[in-house]
């Protein structure tokens, strides 16, 4: 099943995308209601659709759910590989990365959908980053706390395409304060084009329990990266049991599995280049990812948009009490 919303007109359609046309859900149901009931529920859903709907190029789709939080992995580590050389100088994949599938939480108020235009900030260094991300549904008999890898597995409602727009001269600056991505990330994600449910790429899982998906980027039409998803240094199941560690995934969670090595962002090939090379993206770039079992993913570049400068800090004399 695939599942998306769009809009059609001045009106706001989620549902099931079926052979080329998009039919709404029943009972005016939402793809927030439907992440809620479960991918059992769903099947029950689709079972009850009519046919009859509107062919997909005269709606726009939109970004195939609200995400209720997006957690990104950094779980492929040729990505790693590639960008320490740029970033620290050498290549280096640090002996912490093997020991758990570290994330950081984006904004999930600044998501695009397919086709939609990225306004980055003022940057000279603005990247993409190819990855694939698991959608959250629910799942019986649990509350989604410190979950099992096995556990974690039924949570796995489906996956979509992500880009994680990423600002790399602004990322720089922040990660050298020990904290971060901020500014060099949370501008924008893009998302799309649909939720492909688990159960059509369960063929492509492979003995050791990895996603076996091919994955590709193109700038301008031109190839810049491809990889296997299964490179990952963790399965989505250990993906998502580490996000639950300690904490909740909820219907509506996003977990990136981090950017795919062999090109999947600019800024692995930069590092391993010595030299920006192939240049950052530019107003009017066209970015189109593709990944085997779920579509295509499109953005455009647009004018970066200027934001009201703040001052630096100020010294302070770090007294202790207030002068008379």
């Amino acid at each position: 099943m695939r599942i998306a919303r769009w809009r059609d007109g001045g009106e706001l359609g989620e549902g099931f995308v079926i052979d080329g046309v998009v039919v709404a859900f029943p009972d005016d149901l939402t793809v927030a209601d439907v992440l809620t009931q479960g991918l059992e529920a769903a099947r029950a859903l689709f079972a009850r659709v009519d046919a009859a709907g509107t062919p997909l190029a005269d709606v726009q789709l939109l970004a195939p759910l609200v995400p209720t939080a997006i957690r990104d992995f950094v779980a492929f580590e040729e990505h790693v590989e590639g960008v320490s050389a740029g970033v620290e100088g050498k290549s280096e994949v640090v002996p912490e990365w093997y020991q758990a599938p570290t994330f950081y939480f984006t904004n999930p108020h600044t998501v695009l959908g397919p086709d939609e235009t990225v306004r980055p900030p003022v940057t000279e260094r603005l990247d993409f980053e190819l990855e694939l991300a698991v959608v959250i549904g629910a799942a019986a008999g649990s509350d989604g706390v410190n979950l099992t890898a096995e556990a974690a597995a039924s949570y796995i409602f489906g996956y979509t395409i992500m880009n994680d727009w990423s600002a790399r001269d602004l990322q720089a600056r922040e990660m050298k304060v020990r904290l971060g991505p901020a500014k060099g990330k949370d501008f924008g994600t893009s998302l799309g084009p649909w939720i492909v449910t688990a159960d059509e790429l369960a063929p492509f899982v492979d003995d050791e329990g990895f996603l076996a998906v091919r994955a590709e980027v193109y700038v301008n039409g031109a190839l810049i990266g491809n990889d296997l998803v299964s490179n990952m240094g963790w399965p989505f199941p250990e993906i998502v049991a580490y996000a639950a560690r300690n904490a909740r995934v909820v219907p509506g969670d996003v977990l990136g599995s981090g950017t795919v090595g062999n090109g999947g962002c600019l800024g692995e090939l930069w590092g391993r280049a010595g030299a920006l090379t192939p240049p950052p993206l530019a107003e009017g770039d066209e970015v189109r990812m593709v990944v085997e079992g779920i579509g295509e993913l499109v953005s455009r570049v647009g004018a970066a948009v200027p934001a009201p400068l703040l001052p630096a800090a100020r010294a302070r004399s770090r007294q202790r009490s207030r002068t008379p």
